[in-house]
């Protein structure tokens, strides 16, 4: 006997739009999750890190694809460190080495990032006015001096969390880089070799590019502002205190970073993986080994953007050097802000906290002058990433003792995972730093 069927259409419906609803309730769960880790993500890839990226994939084509894979959990373990920090103490980093540590210890920290800092930054504004130069008739230096203008106006009279909503879609432009590895012949069983087995020659410019590459994507200006921004979440969210003193936030609070600093830095390693392969496959096959202009630059993007491919380079560099520009001289403010014990916030007008906005403003001056000493925007981006690279190693030090400190975390030291992968990345940095010097003649 044949039983008749009945489907209840009604139920049906109801079913497919809750589970459509979870799912949206899902996805909105997750982007709340994310901030502070993923704007230092997305400004990872800023100027510097687009030059480096280029430079390297024209030089060296596939065989240094290997260091995104080692890169990922090395910078997310020292981010995620940083973003413990601040958000267990409610202090920056620089405001935990003033109250914890002898101050010469402070001092050096705070010289060797606003050093590598400043320099970065000026080599930033220098390339989006060297880029702009490409699509509008001026000169680059008017430029230049107009983008330092505005990223400093931006950062004094427009309010952080305002500016902020708009920070996570302004690297949309680079994603073009990963849709040129699909429209052009890529051999990809040689891409998969190169990317899970390392290869690397022990020579002076094999060493300067790893350095240069690990200085770009674990970068010092990010360390400091990771921290200042969780800091910044405690004094601006109400209700929501410093970890030592409301350990029931505490599950909330960590998920919500170990996310955010996931993602936003698997965002940051996949765009820079592309730019690599781009230029790979683009520049180094044509041979085109060193990219030494803005116009070499982007032509890796011709492939998928024909005459517009200068345009589309522009709108990355200008994107990423608009969202990177404030972070550099804002962690430079806030190291130098908590170790003078002046106001600190994004959040408050000028004239609340006078101090740190003159170093947010001095800092960019300094940068903006940088362009006016004849130096080659594309060299100076790369050798902002040496300097990094070289600058990073022993803060990373500083940070991994501070984060199994007691004294500084209470009864929040980092998980022992995170302990020893952020060893690992600190004796990697210095490791490759010291090769550069030892392979120097």
């Amino acid at each position: 006997m044949r039983v008749p069927i009945t489907i209840d259409k009604g139920r049906s419906a109801t079913s497919e739009a809750g589970a459509a609803e979870t799912k949206h309730l899902s996805l909105r769960a997750l982007l709340s999750k994310l901030g502070p880790g993923l704007i230092t993500g997305a400004s990872d890839d800023d100027p510097s890190g687009i030059a480096t990226y280029s430079q390297i994939g024209a030089q060296f084509g596939y065989a240094l694809l290997w260091t995104m894979v080692l890169t990922y959990p090395l910078m997310a373990a020292i981010q995620e460190i940083c973003g413990r920090i601040g958000r267990v103490t409610g202090g920056g980093l620089a405001a935990n080495l003033r109250k914890n540590y002898p101050r010469p210890i402070l001092i050096v920290v705070l010289v060797l990032m606003s050093a590598a800092n400043v320099f970065n930054l000026g080599a930033d504004i220098g390339a989006m006015g060297s880029s702009v130069a490409l699509l509008i008739p001026g000169t680059a230096r008017l430029f230049t001096v107009a983008f330092g203008l505005t990223s400093l106006l931006t950062v004094l009279f427009i309010p952080y969390t305002a500016y902020a909503k708009y920070l996570k879609w302004m690297t949309v432009s680079l994603f073009a880089y990963i849709a040129v590895a699909f429209v052009i012949h890529v051999p990809w069983r040689t891409v998969l070799d190169a990317t899970l087995i390392p290869r690397f020659g022990l020579k002076q410019e094999s060493f300067v590019a790893l350095v240069a590459v690990l200085g770009t994507t674990i970068s010092p200006y990010l360390f400091f502002w990771q921290a200042s921004q969780e800091a910044e979440e405690v004094k601006t969210n109400h209700g929501e205190k410093p970890l030592k003193h409301a350990p029931t936030q505490a599950d909330a609070q960590l998920q919500r970073i170990h996310i955010d600093t996931l993602v936003g830095m698997a965002f940051s390693n996949a765009v820079a993986f592309f730019i690599i392969l781009t230029a790979a496959s683009t520049l180094h096959v044509h041979g085109i080994v060193d990219v030494s202009t803005c116009a070499q630059a982007a032509s890796a993007l011709t492939p998928i953007a024909g005459r517009f491919a200068g345009a589309l380079f522009v709108c990355g560099i200008v994107g990423t050097g608009l969202l990177a520009v404030p972070i550099l001289a804002t962690s430079a403010a806030y190291a130098i802000s908590e170790s003078c014990k002046w106001p600190t916030s994004l959040e408050k007008p000028v004239r609340s906290a006078p101090g740190f906005y003159t170093a947010i403003a001095v800092a960019t001056v300094i940068g903006l002058l940088m362009n006016f000493m004849h130096i080659d925007p594309v060299k100076a981006l790369v050798w902002a990433a040496v300097l990094n690279g070289v600058v990073a190693a022993p803060l990373m030090g500083v940070i991994m003792f501070m984060a199994s400190s007691r004294k500084v975390m209470g009864k929040f030291l980092v998980p022992r995972y995170l302990l020893w992968t952020g060893w690992i990345a600190t004796a990697v940095m210095s490791c490759v730093s010291v090769g550069v010097f030892l392979s120097w003649k």
